[in-house]
């Protein structure tokens, strides 16, 4: 794979058929990096790329050739894969690093990690093709990656929040991926630098969105009074289990789950930083 560093590299390429799959294999990473014609791309994905596995050469998969669009944001052949493969383009593919079948939903974190909202969008629109709804929420809630990946164990929702990418977040949480990382989200509001600090407020506006019921956090009783000025009184006295939700909150919570769209083009007096 093209990330393969040189060292790895010829450890790896035992055999002439072997080093011809890497060459063909970084000549399809350049050609999606370039944004190359969705014809293109699918002509030597079918005909012309190999990748090596279990001593035979083998045609990239849809799943494969998706985190290669997600990752250079090539939306054109994004939205041609989730059309013509649907659900069966977000399978989990092997890794590359350690020969195992990946588990969860590694396309859902590639895209919060880079921020593809675009795609995102694409994504979450084929899982409702899936026609069962266990298993998509099951995707939804699912970890990406195997367990030497940067983003093991982590939600796409966590990594939303862990990341501050606030359009990311609310697409997922729209489509009923679970509310988690409420702690996470408050850790990140203290601690980003300035520039940041609007996306990561925004985060924690979409979670308490979406919180059927605030968790008790020890961190909100054992410094009652910075984040009583932090997050205002009423937001703070919801959160401790002393006071109902905010009017406001109640009622955009209605609004939010009817879609994305409908939250952002708010005004600003009306967007959720204002019930604080």
């Amino acid at each position: 794979m093209p990330w393969v560093v040189s060292s790895q590299l010829d450890c790896l390429s035992s055999s002439p058929s072997q080093r011809e799959c890497e060459r063909t294999a970084f000549s399809f990473y350049c050609a999606v990096r370039e944004r190359l014609p969705v014809w293109l791309l699918e002509d030597m994905r079918t005909m012309e790329v190999f990748c090596w596995e279990d001593g035979h050469p083998r045609a990239f998969l849809p799943s494969e050739a998706l985190l290669y669009a997600l990752v250079h944001d090539h939306q054109d052949y994004a939205r041609y894969l989730l059309n013509r493969y649907s659900v069966s383009a977000l399978k989990a593919p092997r890794c590359s690093f350690c020969c195992c079948r990946s588990t969860g939903a590694p396309h859902l974190n590639v895209a919060v990690r880079y921020d593809r909202v675009a795609i995102l969008g694409m994504m979450v629109e084929a899982l409702k093709d899936c026609g069962v709804q266990n298993l998509r929420q099951e995707y939804l809630d699912s970890c990406g990656g195997c367990a030497h990946v940067a983003d093991a164990g982590k939600t796409a929702v966590q990594l939303a929040v862990e990341l501050s990418h606030p359009e990311c977040l609310l697409l997922l949480l729209v489509q009923g991926a679970r509310p988690e990382g409420l702690d996470a989200a408050l850790q990140r509001l203290v601690s980003c630098d300035v520039s940041e600090r609007r996306h990561a407020q925004r985060c924690l506006d979409f979670l308490l969105l979406f919180l059927p019921e605030p968790p008790l956090l020890r961190r909100l009783q054992d410094e009652s009074q910075r984040w009583q000025n932090l997050l205002g009184n009423e937001v703070f006295s919801w959160l401790c289990g002393l006071a109902p939700p905010p009017l406001l909150l109640q009622a955009l919570r209605c609004l939010a789950r009817s879609g994305p769209d409908q939250i952002s083009t708010l005004p600003d007096f009306l967007q959720p930083h204002s019930w604080q």
